[in-house]
């Protein structure tokens, strides 16, 4: 038990790492705009806090699809995308493996067909233009998937 606890925490680790180095090289609309060159003076900060509550951290799921539920608490998801920032509004991107799988106004989604084994969700909560805030609003979990 204390092997697989301490495999679920690397892979965490290895996420996080993973979650930066991708999200710096992502450009266009369609995927997390976060960067190191980000600052406070050119992002907006967010009153929000956010907490993946299902799956749980080193939840085994059984079947191919996988409940994403998170709290946020100190904003408003809004579906609408605007240049008008707000630090109380925004949307949701939830991001597989390092891969973005959808942009939601919602606090729950569900990810079909993902494949049995290890796996890294994170669920960040952006501005209304899909920008990040200063500081960036995510939360990470992994998990496993046995089919």
């Amino acid at each position: 038990m204390r092997a697989n606890t301490k495999k679920t925490k690397l892979l965490l680790a290895a996420g996080l790492v993973s979650w930066s180095l991708v999200a710096a090289a992502c450009s266009g609309s369609d995927a997390p705009a976060s960067t190191p060159a980000a600052t406070s003076a050119v992002r907006p900060s967010s009153t929000a806090t956010l907490t993946i509550v299902a799956p749980k951290l080193g939840a085994v799921v059984k079947g191919l699809t996988v409940d994403v539920k998170v709290d946020l608490q100190g904003a408003t998801i809004v579906p609408a995308t605007s240049t008008n920032l707000r630090p109380d509004q925004g949307h949701l991107h939830v991001i597989l493996d390092d891969q973005l799988v959808t942009m939601t106004a919602k606090t729950e989604t569900v990810i079909p067909g993902v494949a049995p084994g290890h796996h890294i969700v994170k669920v960040e909560f952006v501005a209304n233009d899909h920008g990040p805030f200063f500081p960036n609003v995510v939360a990470v979990t992994s998990f496993e998937v046995k089919g």
